[in-house]
């Protein structure tokens, strides 16, 4: 999520758009909460923009900056990656943060579907073959997401969007070891959620996170990679009480 003080709002990721925060965000009381398509995912991608993600850290230091004050930003996988990047870089811009589910560390190893996207071959043939009912199949198998939220999600795979997923994971094969070092940074009061039995994305992580950008609470839920569409109460209730503790910060 992504927004100013005293708004929030939220990034979509891989294969996500905006919708996947519409239960956290009917659990929350504030109204001014928005939520953001990635270029590529659910939005268009601006001419020439090749789906790196400097490319997409960068496309979102531009939104916050026309908005024009600082924002209680929030992420989840990819959009965790992100945020927690932004932050580190621009932390002028950011009032308290949030993520999840994105592993931003040197040691931590890209699970096996990552690995396929990031082969030139492997990936290509992935995509050409996929089709939208065995991507559901996944989430609903491999994830635990609902089926009737897993083919929400599959049903707005497109062509622009498998090719920015690709071109997303090629560029990050060493993002931990590239961008670890500067969540340092960070400044914004912080918050980590996650999902405790993530396959992909190991709960150690989400100490690890917390550790280096010195968050405030580490909060572990019972649940897979997708607590915002498992657990979508719990994560309202603690960003919640994240951003009102900040309230008259």
């Amino acid at each position: 999520m992504t927004l100013p003080c005293p708004r929030s709002s939220s990034t979509a990721s891989p294969p996500d758009t905006h919708r996947v925060w519409a239960g956290v965000r009917r659990h929350l009381t504030r109204t001014d909460v928005e939520a953001w398509d990635l270029p590529g995912f659910g939005a268009p991608r601006p001419d020439g923009f090749g789906s790196t993600k400097e490319e997409y850290a960068e496309w979102l230091i531009g939104r916050l900056e026309r908005i024009g004050e600082p924002v209680d930003l929030v992420g989840h996988d990819w959009g965790c990656i992100l945020t927690a990047r932004v932050a580190s870089l621009r932390p002028d811009l950011v009032r308290t943060w949030a993520g999840g589910n994105g592993p931003i560390s040197a040691r931590y190893v890209w699970h096996p579907l990552a690995k396929v996207w990031q082969d030139p071959v492997e990936g290509d043939r992935f995509m050409a073959e996929l089709t939208p009912q065995g991507f559901a199949d996944d989430l609903i198998t491999g994830f635990e997401v609902p089926d009737d939220l897993a083919q929400e999600m599959v049903r707005h795979v497109d062509a622009p969007m498998k090719d920015s997923i690709l071109k997303l994971y090629r560029s990050a094969v060493r993002m931990g070891t590239e961008w670890e070092p500067e969540l340092a940074k960070m400044t914004a009061p912080s918050l980590v959620f996650w999902g405790a039995r993530d396959p992909a994305c190991q709960v150690e992580f989400a100490d690890e996170l917390g550790r280096a950008i010195r968050a405030e609470r580490v909060i572990k839920l019972d649940c897979n990679h997708w607590p915002v569409l498992q657990r979508p109460a719990q994560v309202a209730a603690a960003l919640e009480e994240h951003w009102q503790r900040h309230q008259a910060a």
